[in-house]
């Protein structure tokens, strides 16, 4: 498995955790009211753990699926940091930081997502009749 594709999931996983303690502190009441607490643990849970894992897994059986190399690592590569810069950016600004820290990190996950779906569909598109 490429390197990217372990770091993809190895991240969906810790963000997972994250999300889960910081859903437990939240729940335990001892959290301060201030933090959005909410959103930062629903933007854990889903770009952090579900979309890393879709990348990692995606990345990885697609292109076999399709019998067909990805068609582009360095966009891939370029989707792993610029994901995980998203996500990054974006607890700050929902921890109080602002507003700036959520454009600029939900514009990155946004552009992250949307180099997985390019890079995807061009690994997987149909070549006419036989493939």
């Amino acid at each position: 498995m490429h390197w990217r594709n372990r770091a993809f999931v190895a991240a969906a996983l810790v963000y997972g955790l994250l999300g889960g303690a910081l859903a437990l502190w939240w729940l335990s009441g001892s959290a301060p009211l201030t933090f959005n607490l909410p959103r930062i643990h629903g933007h854990l849970m889903t770009l952090g753990f579900v979309a890393m894992m879709i990348y990692g897994v995606g990345l990885h059986v697609l292109p076999r699926f399709s019998g067909r190399p990805l068609s582009s690592e360095r966009l891939a590569n370029l989707q792993f940091y610029l994901a995980n810069a998203g996500l990054l950016l974006m607890i700050p600004g929902w921890a109080g930081g602002g507003p700036l820290w959520l454009h600029i990190g939900g514009g990155l996950a946004w552009l992250a997502m949307g180099l997985f779906a390019y890079n995807i569909v061009t690994t997987v598109r149909h070549y006419g009749p036989g493939g």
